[in-house]
């Protein structure tokens, strides 16, 4: 990894609010310093700032480090008598990554998206094609769908992660964007979430759809009755995740 690879990286990790407290300082003070380093912060900082405009800032919980502290300390009690599995381990360490990143104020950004935007070339134009993700999730907790996108084919995969559905309930998928106008358009039902759905959109460009918001809303059995989302949604916007 070069000099600018490394810079890049710890650009990358500062704007996420990724940086541990002594990190983050360190890189505060280098940057005064550094004309590389400040020039790479504000290139991920202009990179990352449209997608805070679709989260809800959160404040967190005054105690949240504490109340962290707490569990884990009860869940290092219980393993005297339960030894926990490694799914249990690895769900655990996921929580606790999801709730510091919610401190820092990333959790949006830094427990769903950080794998993707970081393999993305900052210095690279912004595509029309390729291949693209976006992430379904309210608050901190973890993604309901992940969707990958193929501009090229138009293919759309969406994917649960951890969505349930009630009973009479359905998932609907919507779009909107300045081209199919300020209502969302609806992509289809998503009949069987204990898999993936593909869904194909030739009818649509790549650019709109590369620049459009996609929703997945929670309806009726068969889908809205009125045409337009009704239930509780989830938003999400494509990143790219190619160089």
């Amino acid at each position: 990894m070069t000099d600018r690879d490394n810079i890049d990286m710890l650009a990358a990790e500062y704007v996420l609010g990724t940086l541990k407290s002594a990190q983050r300082q360190s890189v505060v003070a280098r940057r005064m310093n550094e004309p590389d380093l400040d020039a790479a912060i504000d290139e991920w900082e202009v990179r990352l700032s449209p997608l805070n405009s679709h989260y809800d800032a959160v404040i967190p919980p005054k105690n949240l480090f504490a109340n962290i502290r707490t569990r884990i300390d009860e869940a290092g009690k219980a393993i005297t008598d339960h030894m926990p599995s490694l799914a249990e381990f690895a769900h655990m360490k996921r929580k606790l990554a999801m709730w510091r990143a919610g401190a820092l104020g990333s959790a949006a950004i830094a427990a769903s998206l950080v794998i993707a935007v970081l393999a993305t070339d900052v210095s690279a134009p912004l595509q029309d094609d390729g291949k693209f993700v976006a992430v379904f999730h309210r608050d901190d907790t973890q993604p309901a769908f992940v969707m990958s996108v193929d501009l090229e084919t138009r293919a759309v995969t969406i994917r649960p992660v951890e969505a349930t559905v009630p009973n009479g309930k359905t998932y609907q998928l919507w779009i909107v964007s300045e081209q199919t106008g300020p209502k969302p358009k609806s992509l289809g039902l998503l009949e069987n979430i204990s898999q993936p759905t593909t869904k194909q959109l030739g009818e649509f460009n790549p650019a709109m759809l590369r620049n459009a918001t996609f929703g997945i809303s929670l309806e009726p059995a068969g889908g809205s009755p009125t045409g337009q989302p009704t239930g509780p949604a989830i938003h999400g916007r494509l990143i790219s995740v190619e160089h």
